[in-house]
């Protein structure tokens, strides 16, 4: 008689209870993916024989097959914490071995600059330029700028007002007066101002004056930290005389070229001369109602001190500076495998790829297989716990039934051996 049926069936047995127990001690782990233990029968070969009334020997353990669904997506409070949903996996190295795939997302910045998970490898994806534009191709270590963002100085600036075309005329100065004084509101009809920047990234307060001088008819004054720009201190000039269309709806000229002077700001400093600025006016308007602005822009910006970071659904980082400007700083790359089961485990909620799973095809994220990123969440284990409790069940029952037929072949072999 033969015991290893029974023998097999308790090693498999036992085998099971110890991938569930995997299962369930992982539930918790972010970017784990559960296993399952596959089973096939045993017969014996017979050269020649017909095999209708063969009886198997036994049962082996076929493989531990893991089950890469998607997990469930829960937020985080934390920027750094990425979620993939969809197919792929995020690719990490320590510069020495072949890269790990994981779907942890739970990463940090080092000393270096660099991301990496809890166990140090660095996050691999595309670098930006000093411009912010990405740059496609090999896939490198992350590393996040650790400098600020330079000074612009402004060079164009958009605005977009209304002036009131019931308003009086205010350009009545006697002849050889100035024709405006900036402290004497009466002296013309309306004020606006916007901060341009010199290219040391100093702040540059512009102020416009609008003077009716006629009917359709209105000067430009402007000011730098309060000095004028055109004319003297003591006979200020217009930069311009704009005149507008009998309806009120287009302005002539359309534009305006500045130059601004060096000037002194509030706390003492030189600014510097900041020249050739455009100013775009051609949105301005002359209806029967209150002056208003409802556009003020321009494109120059002070330093900026990195002040975070962020990522998009397609893994572009995003940095976030001080003067509220922002570049791109790289890109994630991902990887899918024809077969995801190939992969070979190796512990820190990573994989790495064998024969079986074939090579890896990279790119972008949201785009054709790949999933999107989701900052500020992660993804849970997909381990289904109560699952894994009434399996647990069962392949006691089945260690235990396993068990019993080795004690009744015991009793049938005494029973023999008693014979005399």
């Amino acid at each position: 008689m033969s015991f290893q049926q029974g023998l097999s069936g308790l090693n498999v047995s036992s085998k099971n209870l110890d991938v569930i127990g995997n299962n369930i001690a992982n539930a918790n782990t972010f970017g784990s993916k559960g296993s399952r233990a596959e089973f096939a029968d045993v017969y014996a070969a017979a050269l020649g024989g017909t095999g209708i009334s063969q009886v198997g020997i036994g049962v082996r353990l076929a493989t531990v097959a893991q089950q890469f669904t998607q997990g469930n997506i829960t937020t985080t409070d934390n920027s750094m914490d990425l979620a993939i949903n969809g197919g792929g996996f995020f690719q990490m190295t320590d510069g020495r071995n072949p890269v790990t795939y994981s779907r942890n997302g739970q990463f940090k910045v080092d000393s270096e600059g660099f991301i990496v998970n809890n166990g140090g490898l660095k996050l691999l994806g595309y670098a930006a330029d000093a411009g912010g534009t990405i740059q496609p191709g090999q896939a490198v270590p992350l590393q996040l700028p650790t400098g600020g963002i330079e000074p612009h100085a402004s060079t164009e600036i958009a605005m977009e007002f209304n002036l009131d075309s019931r308003l009086a005329t205010t350009d009545t100065a006697a002849p050889g007066a100035p024709r405006i004084d900036f402290s004497n509101a009466r002296t013309y009809n309306n004020a606006t101002s916007v901060t341009v920047f010199d290219a040391k990234g100093q702040p540059v307060a512009l102020t416009y004056y609008f003077q009716k001088a006629a009917d359709d008819q209105w000067n430009v004054y402007i000011t730098a930290n309060g000095a004028t720009i055109g004319g003297t201190a003591d006979d200020p000039q217009p930069v311009e005389t704009m005149s507008f269309t009998a309806d009120g709806s287009t302005p002539t000229p359309d534009s305006i070229t500045l130059d601004v002077p060096a000037s002194t700001n509030a706390q003492g400093a030189i600014t510097l001369p900041i020249p050739g600025i455009e100013i775009d006016i051609a949105g301005a308007t002359q209806y029967g109602s209150a002056f208003s602005v409802t556009n003020l822009a321009q494109d120059g910006y002070s330093a900026g001190s990195l002040s975070s970071i962020a990522f998009d659904a397609s893994g572009v980082i995003t940095a976030r500076y001080s003067n509220g400007q922002s570049k791109s700083a790289g890109q994630l790359e991902l990887a899918t495998f024809r077969n995801n089961q190939g992969l070979q485990p190796v512990g820190g909620n990573g994989w790495q790829r064998t024969y079986s799973s074939g090579d890896p095809v990279v790119g972008t994220p949201a785009q054709g297989n790949m999933g999107a990123i989701q900052a500020g969440a992660l993804e849970e284990s997909n381990v289904d716990l109560t699952g894994e409790l009434v399996n647990m069940i069962t392949a006691q029952r089945n260690y235990q039934a396993n068990a019993q037929t080795i004690k009744t072949m015991d009793q049938v072999m005494q029973t023999l051996v008693n014979l005399r």
